[in-house]
């Protein structure tokens, strides 16, 4: 019915997360749900400290990542730091499992059920602990949570009761909410030819592909299409040898413009970066921010947001190549900060544009979270790819799926 399993990349799993108070239920339930030991279960309050993320496989709805959170009410300076981690995992949910301990409803659960539906997110209930209670007291539970309009089971961890029963309401509330987008789209058919073009510079894992250049040629296989892959200074030879042009150039967006100058005429082109941007983000707006690019100054402020935590390197795109086209357009005093991994500053407001990286790492919802609070700011936010592409001037030569 479910089981662990990390076959699937981070941002291509449903992200599903327990939300409670201390020693509702969330980490037994998660374990209840894996069939072992996944977090930590202990009854001295606060023994989740941070967001536990484990991988698991739940059939209905396919490759998950669970996240397991700390106690809503957990006090004290530690404690808020806890519950301000809780609320931020609450940007990479599409799926929230709500804990009400023996069906008690506080005021900490309508206020975090509050923001879980403001943000969109479904949510299904959770009755633990029902073990504790008699047939009366769940009867008078099951209204009470029924008064919050939103489904909810009756849940035993420690005897597996109900389990059956939450994985169904799972795969229901996800029913139309699991992402049907492909990385290509309608950009290639059946026997289409794709030729990728892949710098392998300092950046370039040693012995290994990045995670876009492989999930790119996996789909390229699996819409049965023939990919041919080659550097940036192989690619005139690969164009001169073909018989015929290729239907699509994939190529890291870094070199973009040096790949645009070499492709024969008609032949359509995009980026690793491009593509997840549409995948994940929302590139019409990715796109019109880019316009922001040319109103930068020597007064300006850019954050660059990558998601791969990394020790920087020479060339490092987001680090250094993006950051030196920006200052060659607005002025050497152009400041640029960069935060990465999970991290993102909690006031836009102090820019003037936000560039994103393509985001494979993530899912949709969490790039989506970070987006909405952009134009809650008012602040314009593009993507690695699009950005460059602006700045080479051949973003209207770039495609992306619709």
């Amino acid at each position: 019915m479910s089981g662990l399993g990390i076959s699937a990349p981070a941002g291509n799993r449903t992200h599903i997360i327990f939300l409670g108070r201390m020693n509702s239920g969330k980490s037994s339930l998660v374990n209840a749900l894996a069939g072992q030991q996944v977090s930590i279960v202990n009854r001295t309050p606060g023994t989740t400290t941070d967001v536990v993320k484990k991988p698991m496989e739940i059939h209905g709805i396919g490759a998950c990542t669970i996240l397991d959170t700390a106690g809503f009410d957990d006090e004290g300076e530690l404690g808020s730091l806890r519950t301000k981690a809780s609320k931020k995992a609450l940007d990479e949910a599409d799926l929230a499992i709500l804990l009400f301990p023996e069906g008690n409803v506080t005021e900490l659960e309508r206020s975090w059920l509050e923001e879980v539906l403001k943000r969109g997110i479904p949510v299904v209930g959770v009755i633990s602990m029902i073990d504790r209670m008699n047939e009366d007291a769940v009867s008078a539970a099951r209204k009470r949570i029924a008064s919050l309009n939103i489904p909810a089971v009756c849940i035993s961890s420690a005897a597996k009761e109900g389990i059956p029963e939450l994985l169904e309401q799972m795969r229901e509330a996800m029913k139309g909410r699991i992402s049907k987008k492909r990385l290509l789209g309608g950009l290639v058919e059946n026997g289409a030819f794709v030729v990728l073009v892949m710098p392998q510079d300092p950046q370039a894992p040693e012995g290994r592909l990045i995670l876009p250049e492989v999930q790119t040629i996996r789909e390229v296989l699996d819409r049965h299409c023939v990919a041919v892959c080659c550097t940036p200074e192989e690619m005139e030879s690969v164009f001169t040898r073909m018989q015929g042009l290729p239907d699509l150039v994939i190529t890291d967006s870094q070199v973009f413009g040096k790949v645009y100058k070499s492709l024969p005429r008609g032949v359509r082109l995009t980026s690793f970066s491009v593509l997840f941007a549409a995948l994940r983000g929302d590139i019409s707006y990715y796109a019109e921010s880019a316009k922001a690019i040319d109103t930068l100054n020597e007064n300006s402020r850019v954050l660059i947001a990558e998601i791969c935590t990394h020790a920087p390197m020479a060339e490092d795109i987001g680090r250094e190549k993006i950051p030196a086209l920006l200052r060659k357009r607005a002025g050497a005093g152009l400041k640029v900060d960069i935060c990465a991994g999970s991290d993102f500053p909690e006031n836009l407001t102090d820019y003037d544009l936000i560039i994103q990286c393509g985001g494979c790492m993530f899912n949709r919802s969490h790039i989506l979270a970070r987006i909405d609070r952009a134009r809650c700011a008012g602040v314009p936010m593009t993507n690695y790819g699009i950005a460059i592409a602006y700045m080479n001037q051949i973003l209207d030569k770039v495609i992306w799926p619709e």
